[in-house]
């Protein structure tokens, strides 16, 4: 994958050399983990990358996201396989039952602490939403948080992608829900 290049980032491929930055922005998003942890992670998203990129495959995975000012690590953006129980959803109800889950191509996007509050978090995942329409002719994308981020459900409507919220308390970790069509259905 080539880097996508946005007026103040560039998005591309991890590499080994950026364990410090990953392990501290993962660190900070989702809680610590042991370092081990955090190397087996980033030679496994370093090894996929190589992989579908052999097999002319989608660029699933997290990406880094580097400022061009200063070349500093500042997060990380990714499509990820997302798989959940979406026909609970308003916008992606269908004829099937709500129970079932189903595959969706999701998007993610973690900032550093130090970083946050600057837009990066939505000017990296627009950027990535134009790649996933345009260059994939993906159909829709999802992203997924809590209710207690308000800034990831932000960065969700900056991007304008429709809220939903789980009806139900089941699953805990399926809360709210940011769906984005691509408008070239429309």
């Amino acid at each position: 994958m080539q880097p996508i290049e946005t007026p103040r980032l560039r998005i591309r491929p991890f590499v080994e050399d950026d364990l410090d930055a990953v392990a501290r922005i993962l660190d900070e998003g989702f809680g610590p983990v042991p370092r081990a942890q955090r190397q087996e992670w980033l030679d496994w998203s370093v090894r996929n990358h190589q992989a579908l990129a052999a097999l002319r495959q989608p660029p699933y995975g997290d990406l880094a996201v580097v400022s061009k000012s200063g070349g500093e690590l500042v997060g990380s953006v990714g499509l990820v396989p997302s798989f959940g129980p979406f026909g609970k959803l308003p916008s992606l109800r269908s004829s099937r039952s709500s129970e079932l889950f189903t595959p969706e191509l999701g998007l993610f996007w973690a900032v550093g602490t130090a970083h946050r509050g600057k837009g990066y978090a939505t000017e990296a995942a627009r950027a990535l939403v134009s790649f996933a329409f345009a260059g994939l002719g993906a159909e829709r994308l999802v992203a997924t948080t809590e209710r207690e981020n308000p800034s990831s459900i932000a960065v969700m409507r900056r991007l304008g992608m429709t809220i939903d919220e789980n009806p139900d308390s089941e699953p805990h970790w399926f809360q709210v829900v940011g769906v984005h069509f691509n408008p070239a259905l429309r």
